[in-house]
């Protein structure tokens, strides 16, 4: 892709991300994800019906008046975007591939993100870490997290999920937002869903294409394998080669409903050429 092509795509996703994310997602953000408990305020004079527990009492002897502590939410978060560019996201058989899903749904949440004045931090991985961006606040750093997005070449093909939640734990010390964007193809990574959802508020943003679903039948076609390279002729027309494919694609799309029910990790799902607005709302009310 050329560089004038790469602007391009970024201010268009600038424009729609910007839109979607003032609009619509900034209450339910805001509702969704709160921050890390209560911090203090200010001190002013005691009200009644204020709980005396409140009461500043080094205050209220200084000045003879009883004072309360006023608190108020704290708000800052850090939002981590955990996403998977490798080679099965250069997929996709609508008016998009889910590498474009990906791109458009991770600058609605990284505007909404920093809208409500919270940090935002982009890890990319295939089968191994391919990039980290540290969390930021700012316009010109949501930008150039869409550019990356965009821009970027991987080096692998594969998927290492349990590499990134790994990565992300050792990294992000403190308790973190996370949304792991993916299409969950990947055999081994129950023991570090496991640890990264009990130490940070994760979130997880399944992609799919309709027709990684069903197989057409159009006879005898050739198929590549995005991530392996490898070239595979297919009898479609074949009802057991239908029915081979469709149980394939759908023992990785069960194994993870089952692992993300079993952490309680909130998700939903994310389909090339639909609006991915109303799921990913669902998902924000269903916090809320």
């Amino acid at each position: 892709m050329q560089e004038s092509d790469i602007i391009k795509q970024v201010r268009r996703i600038e424009i729609r991300a910007r839109g979607l994310s003032q609009q619509m997602f900034s209450g339910e953000y805001h509702s969704a994800f709160k921050g890390r408990g209560m911090a203090f305020s200010e001190v002013r004079e005691y009200q009644y019906g204020d709980d005396v527990r409140n009461i500043d009492w080094n205050v209220t002897a200084r000045l003879n008046h009883p004072y309360v502590k006023v608190f108020e939410e704290e708000r800052e978060l850090t939002v981590m975007l955990l996403i998977d560019v490798s080679g099965s996201h250069l997929f996709g058989t609508t008016s998009q591939y889910k590498s474009e899903l990906i791109a458009e749904t991770a600058a609605t949440l990284a505007f909404s993100a920093i809208h409500n004045n919270d940090k935002v931090g982009v890890v990319m991985f295939s089968d191994k870490i391919e990039k980290f961006i540290p969390p930021k606040k700012g316009s010109s750093h949501i930008l150039r997290i869409i550019r990356e997005l965009i821009g970027y070449k991987p080096e692998g093909r594969g998927t290492d999920i349990s590499e990134a939640l790994r990565y992300f734990t050792n990294i992000t010390k403190k308790r973190s937002t996370a949304f792991l964007m993916s299409d969950m193809i990947d055999d081994d990574y129950e023991n570090a869903l496991k640890i990264a959802a009990g130490k940070h508020d994760l979130a997880v943003l399944r992609i799919d294409d309709p027709r990684e679903r069903t197989l057409p039948n159009i006879g005898l076609t050739a198929f590549e394998d995005l991530e392996s390279g490898t070239l595979q002729w297919i009898d479609t027309s074949s009802p057991l080669a239908r029915k081979a494919y469709e149980e394939h694609y759908r023992h990785y799309e069960d194994k993870s409903e089952q692992l993300l029910q079993k952490y309680g990790i909130d998700h939903v799902t994310l389909t090339t050429g639909q609006d991915f607005v109303k799921p990913l709302i669902g998902l924000f009310k269903m916090r809320g």
